[in-house]
């Protein structure tokens, strides 16, 4: 597993995730990798929105009381609306340049460079495009009244 970020400029840092994430992980990759990306970003943080889902690590005690002391502003998000996070539509699209190796990878190691390489080369187009979709994305999942969209 992996994590990354991505905001209108494209994607920021990618960061391997060791096992099963917890808390105690996810908080030293948000110090490790979230907060260098906001540094070079030059976004100022009374302008920053931070998107997360609602898994349990993401709403522990530890992430939020982080989240409080490094002044970030989370997105209010309704559980389980994974149609509504631009990221997973990023995973799908990197997914999708995966598959367009011609060999399978020999490992792990050759994963993550894959994945690497691939992430590296995204443009700030297609993080914008996903940015932009969301008003598209809301209003179907209104109109499904909260079930499955084409999203």
């Amino acid at each position: 597993m992996v994590w990354g970020c991505m905001g209108w400029e494209g994607v920021g840092r990618l960061a391997e995730v060791e096992g099963r994430m917890d808390a105690d992980q996810y908080v030293d990759i948000l110090e490790k990798n979230l907060l260098p990306c906001l540094e070079e970003s030059d976004i100022p943080m009374e302008d920053l929105i931070f998107q997360q889902d609602n898994d349990p690590k993401h709403t522990s005690k530890k992430a939020k009381k982080w989240m409080e002391d490094n002044d970030i502003t989370l997105l209010d998000w309704p559980p389980q609306s994974p149609d509504l996070n631009p990221i997973e539509h990023l995973w799908d699209h990197i997914k999708k340049k995966l598959s367009t190796y011609p060999t399978q990878a020999k490992g792990v190691w050759e994963i993550w460079e894959r994945v690497a390489e691939v992430w590296g080369d995204i443009e700030p187009e297609v993080c914008q495009n996903l940015i932009k979709s969301m008003p598209r994305r809301i209003e179907a999942i209104i109109k499904a009244k909260g079930g499955h969209t084409k999203y």
